[in-house]
């Protein structure tokens, strides 16, 4: 299926679990939250300033958060599985989806420290985009991070998405701290390269 293609599944908040060969990306719910706080604590994710990662006391609180902009269709959700020993390793959701323009963003994503700068992050990035451009249709796929965010940056450039502009004073992080924000996309016609180039990325890890 390319971009061009009619969607073929009707609801885009409303998707099976989608796995890949050491991860699984589970729909989110409450009985992963405590596989979470164990995650969230590899690592004390939490005390990062210039994004938004739950603390152990409120992983509950944002797992909510997340089922209720499902219930609302803004949301796709995941708990990102070990299928070695089904520990929780991070979250990650398909959000702001605009399924008319066939248009997602995938954000939302945080891993336990153990797991950064390895495979995980590739497997989960190609599992999604392989659901978004050839089950769901999707014309692009839209990322988003803090202009601080410097690792978060370095990976979504290698994954081969390209800048599309940065949102000057877009958020309010804390107090009188703004934050901009760094848009990047991966439009349809591109996406045949850039699964090669994951798939390659994968083989030679």
């Amino acid at each position: 299926m390319t971009g061009n293609s009619p969607p073929a599944i009707n609801n885009w908040t409303q998707l099976g679990a989608l796995e890949g060969q050491d991860v699984i990306l589970q729909p989110l719910t409450p009985e992963h939250a405590q596989g979470a706080k164990e995650a969230v604590a590899d690592g004390e994710l939490w005390r990062l300033w210039y994004t938004r990662i739950p603390s152990p006391e409120t992983v509950e609180a944002e797992i909510e958060r997340r089922l209720k902009l499902q219930q609302a269709g803004s949301m796709m959700p995941f708990a990102v599985v070990a299928r070695a020993d089904a520990r929780v390793l991070g979250m990650t959701t398909f959000m702001n989806i605009d399924q008319p323009n066939r248009r997602l963003e995938i954000g939302s994503t945080w891993y336990r420290a153990s797991m950064q700068r390895t495979h995980v992050n590739t497997q989960c990035k190609l599992l999604l985009l392989a659901q978004a451009f050839d089950t769901l249709g999707c014309n692009a796929v839209e990322f988003r991070t803090s202009s601080f965010n410097f690792r978060s940056r370095a990976a979504i450039e290698r994954l081969g998405a390209k800048l599309d502009g940065v949102l000057r004073n877009h958020q309010i992080v804390s107090g009188d701290v703004l934050r901009d924000t760094y848009v990047y996309s991966i439009i349809a016609s591109e996406w045949p390269a850039i699964r090669h180039h994951l798939q390659w990325k994968l083989v030679h890890a």
